[in-house]
């Protein structure tokens, strides 16, 4: 059972072998932290989780690292409007970040680097960059020279030529950066500082980074020369990825990274998302309207990672009707285990269902294809779980039983699908187990004096409350709806 990942770089599906055996270097291209997050960044966020989550399972030593774009003009224009500091936006859409993800349970990266936490290793690349022929300065700025990298455009499949063909007639020639550039494809790797904005001091002047060098930068400090998974957005292959690895390998002579890998794009409705369209919509004000943050993992991963996906209110009610699927079955050793007889400690796992994930997710991360494991397994404890509230019995041995819950709660947790173990003594109304059974007490004296409108009232009562009774020879029964 093979790992086999589509690399966008090769175009095509290729057998998974790391740097080093056994260990993976994955970096996560992260957010521009100017605003709340939106649900493409919550798709993102959840498939690099849930792939590292994979990784992990499979027997992986995985190190992680997310960046924070933490240097842009979005980030300035909001503090201009503020009045406020680059820095206290920063600091402050971060926090927010934090709180995002952990209500959607994203487990948190091995080490969060900033684009301002990394300007000595931007300037010594770009240094570097400079001694090779690859870079030069003009008038406080520094660029790249596109045509000096011969594999400019391998990750994208575009050709300069091609782009130069509709570029005539989009450049502005007044503009004042394309008259310091040598080429119109340059692209700059550092900024001249312009009045009241923040800076820092370089060799070539007072100034910031370009967006690329930071990625290249906190790479290369982090992880070293060459990573196993560089991941990120479809939307950032090009210009930002392909800009990169010119960047990174210019300098090293090696590759940046043995795969990259892609997420599609979210569409709301069938369109794209933007706050010109009205249909922005961000995490914690989808999470804050009541749905599930575990119906939202369902959702992204009921996708194919790479495919598009549409978000719609029919789309996250289906979701949410997988998930309460889910959730009766991962709640199910909650609720029967203790009458089961189950011991303390973990049961083995079911083998061949175990394999049976893995080898369907191990193509290209086919996580629809694993979850369909998952429903099986939960749709199956749920009629066991029916079987023992109507008959007081099951039709699968205790330890089977037990093997089968067990294997949902760890393959579910390979997906981050968990179930918060709800209160058992009480229902929302504040009723007891033991208030329960005094009003079932109450009924039966009813029924003995043949009071049977009494009888159904209290059973009636018990019903809207979320509990439901259930009578047979051996006495009644009851469970929480």
């Amino acid at each position: 059972m093979t790992l086999t990942l589509y690399n966008t770089l090769t175009r095509r599906q290729e057998p998974f072998e790391t740097v080093e055996p056994g260990k993976v270097k994955m970096y996560y291209c992260g957010v521009t932290v100017y605003d709340y997050c939106h649900l493409g960044h919550a798709r993102a966020c959840i498939v690099w989780d849930v792939i590292r989550r994979y990784l992990q399972f499979i027997g992986y030593e995985v190190r992680y690292i997310q960046n924070f774009t933490d240097i842009d003009d979005k980030i300035l224009n909001r503090a201009c409007l503020e009045h406020s500091s680059m820095e206290a936006v920063a600091d402050r859409f971060i926090k927010a970040y934090f709180e995002d993800m952990a209500r959607l349970g994203i487990k948190e990266a091995d080490e969060y680097p900033r684009a301002t936490h990394t300007m000595n290793g931007i300037q010594r690349l770009i240094h570097e960059l400079e001694n090779k022929g690859f870079a030069y300065p003009s008038d406080g700025d520094v660029y790249y020279a596109v045509r000096n990298f011969s594999e400019y455009g391998k990750l994208s499949g575009r050709k300069l030529e091609d782009m130069q063909a509709g570029k005539s007639d989009r450049v502005n020639i007044e503009d004042p950066e394309y008259q310091k550039k040598k080429d119109p494809f340059d692209f700059a790797l550092w900024k001249a500082a312009k009045p009241g904005e923040p800076a820092w001091e370089s060799p070539w002047g007072a100034g910031r980074p370009g967006w690329h060098i930071e990625c290249s930068a906190m790479v290369r400090d982090r992880l070293g020369d060459t990573i196993d998974i560089h991941a990120g957005g479809a939307d950032l292959i090009f210009p930002h990825h392909e800009n990169e690895i010119a960047q990174s390998e210019a300098v090293t002579g090696k590759p940046l990274a043995r795969y990259w890998l892609h997420n599609g794009m979210v569409k709301v409705d069938g369109e794209k998302m933007s706050k010109s369209l009205g249909n922005f919509t961000t995490i914690r004000d989808l999470l804050d309207r009541g749905v599930d943050p575990m119906a939202v993992r369902l959702f992204v991963l009921t996708a194919q990672y790479r495919t598009p996906i549409d978000f719609t209110d029919e789309a996250i009610a289906a979701a949410t009707n997988g998930w309460h699927t889910i959730k009766e079955g991962l709640l199910f050793g909650y609720q029967y285990g203790k009458k089961l007889g189950w011991g303390v400690g973990t049961a083995s796992l079911l083998a061949e269902t175990v394999e049976r994930f893995q080898e369907t997710v191990n193509n290209d991360f086919n996580f629809p294809g694993g979850l369909t494991v998952l429903f099986e397994l939960a749709k199956e404890l749920r009629r066991e779980g029916n079987i023992i509230v109507h008959e007081g019995k099951t039709e699968t041995s205790p330890d089977e039983l037990q093997r089968q819950w067990q294997t949902l709660v760890t393959l579910a947790g390979v997906l981050g699908l968990e179930a918060e173990i709800e209160g058992e003594t009480q229902t929302s109304n504040g009723l007891s187990d033991a208030e329960i059974e005094a009003k079932i007490q109450q009924r039966q004296e009813a029924r003995k004096g043949k009071n049977f409108a009494e009888s159904d009232r209290i059973r009636d009562e018990l019903q809207a409350q979320g509990i439901t009774l259930i009578d047979s020879r051996d006495g009644t029964r009851w469970h929480r709806n």
